[in-house]
């Protein structure tokens, strides 16, 4: 049995120039599934948006913090299969490695760590991970893959579960 390390409580905060799936509407009814291992989590649907806001949040239980969070889009159909509308994935490899050390000394509003956009990430601006009020926290901004110009915000933040190993 694998060890609880903590939960990553996942905010999908909205969309960017998503794609039109729904070309009579000129829209989509879009919402975004997160896979983390066998773990998987989706958001509401917000119909008729190509920039929905759904300021959502979603948990995760870390149990393997090597393994990448996949993110994807679809736009929900009725009577077909629904569509996807772009992916991608991050490490919170470097999240996980700070959300466990002790930072009681660290002062308030400290960026602990910039991850910069790079080709072996998803990311569309740098991100970083900082420690406030008493949190472990990131924002951070995703291109998706497999479409044009859609993005994606989160936000990260981290839940230490007493008793789990430090």
């Amino acid at each position: 049995m694998e060890r609880l390390l903590g939960l990553l409580k996942v905010k999908v905060v909205s969309g960017v120039n998503l794609a039109i799936c729904d070309p009579l509407a000129h829209s989509s009814d879009p919402y975004v599934a997160i896979r983390l291992g066998q773990q998987k989590v989706k958001s509401g649907i917000k119909y008729k948006s190509t920039k929905p806001e759904w300021n959502e949040e979603l948990t995760l239980s870390i149990t393997n913090w090597t393994l990448p969070v996949k993110i994807e889009v679809f736009d929900h159909d009725t009577f077909t299969k629904d569509d996807s509308m772009g992916d991608a994935e991050f490490s919170i490899l470097n999240f996980v490695e700070i959300a466990k050390k002790d930072l009681s000394h660290v002062p308030d509003d400290t960026v602990m760590k910039t991850i910069h956009p790079d080709k072996g990430n998803c990311f569309s601006t740098e991100s970083h991970i900082t420690w406030k009020d008493g949190k472990v926290s990131q924002n951070i901004v995703l291109k998706l893959g497999n479409t044009d110009t859609s993005e994606i915000i989160l936000h990260l933040e981290w839940v230490n579960i007493p008793g789990t190993v430090q």
